[in-house]
C-alpha cells in the first residue's frame, strides 16, 4: 500500500492529525495496535484550550463539541480553608473548554469514518522501517496477514509506550525526565460536580482536583503515595478523605456515589529530543509527557499535530520544505514551555515531605502572593488558556 502520510497510533494526536491532513487533500492512513473499543476505553484528561477547540474546528470535528462542551472563564485555588479564583477570560480573553478526552477521540473516529479514510485497528507487530532514506515503510501484522505501507513521511502518534520512539537509534536522541514521588488516585462518578468550575488545592494532606466531564459527571483526584494499592481506597473512603480538604462552603455541597473508574496514576515530566528523525516525527506523548497538574497533555499534542499539518500542506502544497526542517525546533519551543508551566504548577500545589516545613512555608507565601498580584495571576492565566502556536 501506497500514501503519503503513514500515522502511528489512532489516539486523539493521530487521529486529529489525519483530520487536518485530510482538510488539505494530503492522503493518511492510521495505524493502530491497539482495538477501537481500548483506544475509547481509556479514561483521560478533560480541559480542552482554546488552540485546541479551534483546530478541532479546523477540521470539522467540533460539532457535538459546541453543543456540549462546558466553557469555563475561570478556575478556583483553593488553600489555607480559602478559595481565589482566577479570572481567565478577564485576564486573557481567552477561555477553556470541558469536555472529556474520550468524547474527542470517539468525534474523530465517527468523522474519519465519514470522510472514508483507512484506520487499522488490532494491529501486531507495528514496526517503522527506513526513515533515515528515502523510502520509509511502516509494516504490521493483521489477522495473521503480513502487511507494508511505503508513505513519504511517517508520524509517531503513538505514545509514551509506542514503538516510535524506541525505533530511534539511541546516540540520536536526547531525554529528559523527573519522576515526582506521588501519584494521582482518581475517581469517575455520575455526580453532579462540587463547583461548576474546576478547584485546585493544596492542604497539609496533599493536592486535591475537583474536576467534572459534564454538569452530571464528576472527576476528583487526591495527591497519593506511589506505593499506595488501589483496593485499599473504598468508594467511601475517598468520598471522606475528599471531603475533608474541600474548603468548608464546597465540601457541604459534595454528592457522593459508586465509582465508574478509579485509578492511581504516578507523575512526570519527560522530553526526547529531537522530534524529527529523517521522514520520522514524533507527537505528542511519543516525545513528551507532562504532569496533568497543568492539563497540559492532550493540549500540547494538538499543538504538535498543528504544527505536523501545517508543515506537509507546505511541503506538498508549496514544494517548500521549511515547516517540515523546522518543526521539531518549533514544537520544542512550545514543549518545553509547557513542561516549565506544568513543573511549576506540580510543586506549587502539592505536597513534597522531603521539602520540610520551610518548603511548605515558601508554598503558602507563593499562594498567597498569586491571590493578591494580578500580574502574577495573569501569568498563570496565560499559561493555563494555552500558549499561541507559532510558525
Amino acid at each position: 500500500m501506497r500514501t503519503q502520510v503513514a500515522i502511528v497510533g489512532a489516539g486523539p494526536s493521530g487521529l486529529l492529525l489525519g483530520a487536518l491532513l485530510h482538510q488539505h487533500g494530503i492522503d493518511n492512513i492510521v495505524i493502530e495496535q491497539r482495538s477501537a473499543d481500548y483506544v475509547l476505553g481509556r479514561i483521560r484528561a478533560g480541559v480542552l484550550e482554546q488552540v485546541t477547540t479551534d483546530l478541532l474546528a479546523e477540521a470539522g470535528v467540533d460539532e457535538r463539541l459546541r453543543r456540549e462542551g462546558l466553557p469555563h472563564d475561570g478556575f478556583h485555588m483553593s488553600f489555607a480553608g480559602r478559595r481565589h479564583r482566577i479570572d481567565l477570560h478577564g485576564l486573557t480573553g481567552k477561555r477553556v473548554t470541558v469536555y472529556g478526552q474520550t468524547e474527542v477521540t470517539r468525534d474523530l473516529m465517527d468523522h474519519r469514518r465519514a470522510i472514508g479514510r483507512s484506520t487499522v485497528y488490532g494491529a501486531q507487530d507495528v514496526a517503522v522501517h527506513d526513515f533515515d532514506g528515502r523510502h520509509p515503510r511502516v509494516t504490521y501484522t493483521l489477522d495473521g496477514v503480513a502487511h507494508e505501507v511505503q508513505a513519504d513521511f511517517i508520524a509517531g502518534c503513538d505514545g509514551f509506550h509506542g514503538v516510535c520512539r524506541p525505533s530511534v537509534p539511541s546516540g540520536a536522541i536526547q531525554t529528559f525526565e523527573k519522576v515526582y514521588p506521588f501519584g494521582w488516585l482518581g475517581v469517575l462518578a455520575d455526580v453532579p460536580p462540587v463547583n461548576h468550575e474546576l478547584i485546585y488545592g493544596h492542604t497539609e494532606r496533599g493536592f486535591f482536583l475537583a474536576s467534572m466531564r459534564s454538569a452530571t459527571r464528576s472527576r476528583y483526584y487526591l495527591q497519593c503515595r506511589l506505593d499506595e494499592k488501589l483496593d485499599a481506597w473504598s468508594d467511601d473512603s475517598f468520598w471522606a478523605a475528599l471531603r475533608q480538604q474541600l474548603p468548608p462552603e464546597d465540601a457541604e455541597h459534595l454528592v457522593t456515589g459508586p465509582s465508574i473508574e478509579k485509578s492511581i496514576a504516578p507523575l512526570r515530566s519527560f522530553v526526547a529530543e529531537p522530534m524529527r528523525f529523517g521522514s520520522l516525527f514524533l507527537a505528542g506523548d511519543a516525545a513528551h509527557i507532562v504532569p496533568p497538574t497543568g492539563a497540559k497533555g492532550l493540549n500540547l499534542a494538538a499543538g504538535d499535530v498543528a504544527l505536523l499539518a501545517r508543515a506537509f500542506a507546505q511541503h506538498y502544497g508549496e514544494n517548500d520544505g521549511e515547516g517540515v526542517d523546522r518543526y521539531s525546533e518549533r514544537a520544542l519551543k512550545r514543549v518545553w514551555k509547557a513542561e516549565r508551566f506544568s513543573w511549576w504548577f506540580t510543586s506549587l500545589m502539592h505536597q513534597f515531605p522531603e521539602n520540610g516545613a520551610f518548603g511548605q512555608k515558601v508554598q503558602l507565601a507563593e499562594l498567597e502572593y498569586l491571590a493578591g498580584s494580578r500580574a502574577a495571576q495573569t501569568v498563570l492565566a496565560e499559561n493555563y488558556v494555552g500558549l499561541p502556536i507559532e510558525d
